[in-house]
């Protein structure tokens, strides 16, 4: 019981004499909390963890301006603030085209754009993790031929990993572009590509087998993939993943617990997780598998891609600023829903900045 003591003195010496310690420096404590799939989601006060109640509601001040529907920040998976807006003034075609339904809090179950991407990131590393396909298998295996406009064995080079870096060497249209590995582009219609193989190796339409594999398992129960009606957006992708700021929150509280839910294990393969939120490739570091991510790993020392934010930051980002935050050094995970925020681009650095001015990293 003495050494406890001393090894706990010792710690506490060492933060509290550390008092420039950047938050990714800071030693962690890895106790998660899981909510339930009903029932009541706990709280915790801002004061009690550290962080300043005034500033964090200033972030929440600011993201309610900005044509928010609902924020929800967690912290080790406990509530630390959520807040609920109603969109003023004119609400633009794609955010009335987006809202889905509502939950049983009538709170907006929204499509949330292109942050369905990092969900079906996941859902391609539980895929390999089953051996139903590895990510370096070339598409053509799992499709057939023809699934792009380009030359069959050009299609042929073009592997899972290549969709999910946005590295197909594809245009948007499908066509040749680049050989596949040596080009960056954000390609939405390659990637839905991803989501055709899933469903094709687990012989499961992408509604069942996310069920199964990812909402149901974390309690997730306003959360399903959403026919999308326009043609030219079929084209594109078909599908959106519709959810609301709560279930997104825990899907990033698993990816910030590592793969898991609880005494579950939602995606074990710790490697693929670790490729899929760092830098995947060199062309754009800032991009992992289908997830965005704050720190260039291929050079650590350089700026981050979003300067206000944690360096280990990754997120899964939407049109209109959909927007799931995991920050693994502050435990944190911060969702976003709404219109595109009258600040536009400068939104996430704005609401980064205040946030961290109310962490206890920044005092």
């Amino acid at each position: 019981m003495k050494q406890l003591s001393r090894v706990l003195a010792v710690h506490l010496l060492f933060v509290v004499l550390s008092p420039g310690l950047r938050a990714d420096e800071v030693p962690v404590d890895r106790s998660l909390y899981f909510p339930p799939a009903q029932g009541e989601w706990e709280t915790v006060e801002p004061g009690e963890v550290g962080w300043d109640a005034a500033k964090l509601q200033e972030a929440l001040d600011y993201a309610g301006k900005n044509q928010s529907t609902g924020v929800v920040i967690l912290y080790k998976g406990r509530i630390l603030a959520e807040k609920y807006f109603k969109v003023e003034g004119a609400k633009s075609a794609k955010f009335r085209a987006r809202i889905v339904g509502r939950d049983e809090a009538g709170h907006t179950i929204e499509d949330v754009a292109s942050a369905q991407k990092s969900v079906a990131s996941i859902l391609v590393g539980i895929a390999q993790q089953k051996g139903l396909l590895k990510i370096e298998d070339s598409v053509t295996q799992h499709l057939g031929a023809g699934w792009s406009k380009v030359k069959p064995d050009e299609e042929k080079a073009i592997t899972i990993r290549h969709l999910i870096t946005m590295t197909s060497g594809l245009t948007d249209r499908g066509t040749f572009e680049a050989k596949p590995g040596t080009k960056w582009r954000y390609n939405t219609m390659a990637y839905s590509k991803s989501m055709d193989v899933v469903a094709a190796v687990a012989k499961l339409d992408r509604h069942e087998l996310t069920k199964q594999w990812l909402t149901r398992p974390l309690g997730m129960s306003d959360s399903k993939w959403v026919k999308r009606g326009s043609p030219a957006i079929q084209l594109v992708n078909g599908f959106g993943f519709a959810t609301t700021a709560r279930d997104l929150a825990r899907f990033g509280l698993m990816t910030l617990a590592e793969g898991k839910w609880g005494d579950k294990t939602v995606l074990a393969d710790q490697k693929y997780l670790k490729q899929a939120t760092t830098s995947s490739q060199k062309l754009n570091p800032y991009y992992g598998y289908l997830w965005w991510v704050n720190r260039n790993a291929n050079a650590p020392n350089r700026g981050s891609r979003l300067q206000t934010a944690p360096k280990d930051m990754f997120s899964a980002n939407g049109a209109l600023n959909r927007r799931c935050f995991v920050v693994p050094s502050l435990q944190l995970v911060v969702t976003r829903l709404g219109d595109q925020p009258d600040a536009g681009r400068t939104f996430d650095r704005q609401i980064w900045k205040l946030l961290t001015e109310a962490a206890p990293a920044a005092r």
